[in-house]
């Protein structure tokens, strides 16, 4: 073998180690978008099944058996959350998921927080947390990991109508 092809075969194990270490570093970063977009989708499934659980419950503990048209019924802003004794399983109402918190670790790759907040909020703008009483509630589910880079944040409100 002379010098020319030494050379050549220089060259062709270096581009080969070039390629291989370009397809390795492609595979790692596809692998973890992958994963980020598994702990995503676990995530907003989590959230989404929160709000979903609390759209079944009453609008108020005042409208948990019977229809109200007093605004002045509804629970005070300050006492948005569980009654005392109040546990999850036992949640009749909307605002008892306020300061609710949960930690999932049902899943294998991961281990997930859950928390909630529950505000009053004024039909004309619907962003604020009212500190009076409205017709409206909004509950925001905020769902954490560390295994997630990112925070996963849902909303959704509810309001309450009566007809006579």
């Amino acid at each position: 073998m002379n010098t020319g092809q030494t050379v050549l075969t220089i060259a062709a194990m270096f581009l080969l180690s070039v390629l291989i270490l370009r397809f390795n570093t492609t595979l790692l970063s596809t692998s973890s978008v992958m994963l980020d977009t598994k702990f995503g989708v676990l995530g907003v499934s989590l959230a989404t099944s929160i709000i979903e659980e609390a759209s079944e419950k009453a609008f108020d503990s005042a409208t948990d058996t019977t229809a109200i048209s007093d605004i002045n019924d509804l629970t005070y802003p300050a006492f948005l959350g569980p009654a005392p004794g109040e546990t999850y399983e036992l949640f009749n109402d909307i605002d008892d998921f306020n300061r609710f918190t949960k930690i999932d670790s049902t899943m294998p790759s991961a281990v997930f927080t859950i928390s909630c907040r529950v505000t009053y909020v004024d039909p004309d703008n619907l962003e604020v947390p009212s500190y009076h009483k409205t017709w409206c509630k909004k509950i925001t589910v905020t769902v954490t990991s560390p295994s997630m880079p990112d925070t996963i944040r849902m909303s959704s409100v509810y309001s309450y109508w009566y007809f006579r």
